[in-house]
């Protein structure tokens, strides 16, 4: 049997392939953009045709590097969590723009249902709180405003993006895995899908997939010519907790692409928090299910992005590091970067950006300082709502594409005041969708045996004069409470 495994990372900005062997390296990638859509302010869409066709011409070209599907042992894929797509059972096209999870359009809906009083229930049955970030409230709203769906009756079919995925390329097996599940609000922690849940928003479950575990054969694909058999999925957060080896109690991840998002590994028990985290399913394998708690944080990546294609500050990411160095402090500029409002802990779905602290002292470099030591600032806030739910962070593993950037991976250090790791291999979430997809093959009995494909690793230590740290802090506490009008 080959020993390479090919990856489908299907992300929010980009669809991309790559091919991994189990010691971890890899072979080749191919990657693409995907269009985003704003059809009005706070609405976020996708083309679910054009991630397939692009998702099948990158696994595509990785098949034909690798020498042929008969060079592939296995595929595991990992994606963008929470975006939900809709299509014809019959036809297998969609049959409406896929819902990005960082559409807001459900936030009345979402307030309606808090003010009503479900969101204790909402909590304690599935880990999430109620806010448009989650999947049910984008089924409800679209089978309320999208009659095609309605008309479409037992032909509909609703997915996230894996399942959609899994669909196209086995010609038919639907399908999702319990870490996606988890992040719809329509699925038990310690069960299946949830009836009143599924009442509540209005999401009819005969399109819902059925749940398999995150390391398994579900399918066979054909599409490359010799069949290659669907062994690993998993939401691209829980797969980079799997590739950072967050497999103990306490072992926490913190991935900056889009968003970001931490994850620390809670064992085979729910957490529960009081201070608005998640509790989230981090993967499922021969019926078990390990959980997460979680903090996700909206805009990272993406404010780089809104940097340089909106406001024209820079013309590439890598210049931000030598920005953020060229002075010597952020001369009181503090971006808070609520773009498409503010994740944990704080749960403003309408809050909006902010610059403060502009003065003549300020210029382009503070900006771009200011941004990325949102970073840091951001984390810190989930760090204290981690400590206030008895899991606080002794270290931190680093990943996604924003950590390349060394300023910020130190500034991570010195504001946390923890030990920041950092692989060489910085695609974690690939290589942890690799490592599953190995399990689910039968190429190792686990993932602690997978831990195999893990590289070597470089750390940051805390290194900031503490009164600089709490000055900071403090600055960037004004300036989120002048967001959120508390």
């Amino acid at each position: 049997m080959s020993e390479t495994i090919l990856v489908i990372d299907e992300g929010t900005t980009s669809t991309r392939a790559m091919l991994l062997t189990l010691d971890g390296r890899c072979l080749a990638t191919e990657q693409t953009e995907l269009t985003q859509h704003y059809p009005r302010p706070g609405w976020v869409e996708h083309d679910a045709d054009e991630i397939w066709r692009k998702t099948l011409s990158v696994a595509g070209a990785m098949v034909a590097q690798a020498g042929g599907p008969s060079r592939v042992a296995a595929i595991g894929i990992t994606n963008q969590r929470e975006t939900i797509v809709f299509w014809d059972r019959e036809t297998g096209k969609p049959l409406a723009p896929a819902i990005v999870w960082q559409d807001r359009r459900t936030a009345e809906d979402c307030r309606a249902l808090r003010d009503a009083g479900h969101e204790p229930m909402v909590q304690a049955r599935t880990g999430l709180l109620l806010d448009p970030y989650f999947s049910g409230s984008k089924i409800g709203w679209a089978m309320r405003e999208w009659p095609q769906l309605r008309e479409a009756g037992d032909r509909l079919a609703i997915g996230t993006i894996e399942s959609w995925l899994v669909w196209k390329l086995t010609g038919g097996v639907h399908v999702t895995d319990a870490s996606n599940a988890s992040r719809t609000a329509l699925m038990a922690l310690d069960g299946g899908w949830d009836d009143e849940l599924i009442a509540l928003f209005g999401v009819p479950r005969a399109a819902l997939p059925e749940i398999v575990d995150c390391a398994r054969e579900v399918g066979r694909t054909t599409l490359f010519g010799d069949s290659i058999p669907i062994t690993g999925m998993a939401g691209d957060q829980q797969a980079a907790t799997a590739g950072q080896s967050c497999l103990t109690p306490g072992d926490t991840k913190a991935t900056f692409g889009t968003g970001a998002f931490v994850l620390t590994q809670a064992g085979t028990t729910p957490p529960r928090s009081d201070n608005r985290l998640l509790a989230t399913v981090a993967w499922q394998i021969g019926g078990e299910r390990h959980y997460a708690l979680e903090g996700s944080v909206f805009v990272a990546g993406s404010l780089i992005k809104w940097l340089r294609d909106s406001l024209g500050l820079i013309a590439d990411a890598r210049e931000t590091d030598a920005l953020a160095r060229s002075v010597a402090d952020n001369a009181g500029v503090y971006l808070v970067p609520a773009l498409s409002g503010l994740g944990a802990p704080w749960w403003e779905p309408d809050a909006r950006a902010a610059i403060s602290g502009l003065s003549f002292a300020a210029g382009k470099p503070h900006v771009i300082r200011a941004a990325l030591e949102a970073m840091a600032h951001q984390a810190h806030d989930l760090k204290r709502a981690f400590a206030a739910d008895g899991q606080d962070w002794t270290a931190l593993r680093i990943d996604g594409g924003m950590v390349a950037n060394d300023w910020m991976a130190q500034d991570l250090a010195d504001m946390l005041h923890v030990t920041v790791e950092r692989p060489h291999f910085a695609e974690t979430t690939a290589l942890g969708a690799g490592m599953l997809a190995a399990v689910g093959r039968g190429l190792f009995a686990d993932l602690h045996e997978a831990r195999a494909m893990r590289g070597e690793r470089e750390t940051f230590t805390p290194a900031i004069d503490e009164a600089v740290r709490e000055r900071r802090l403090a600055g960037w506490e004004e300036a989120v409470r002048k967001v959120v009008g508390g």
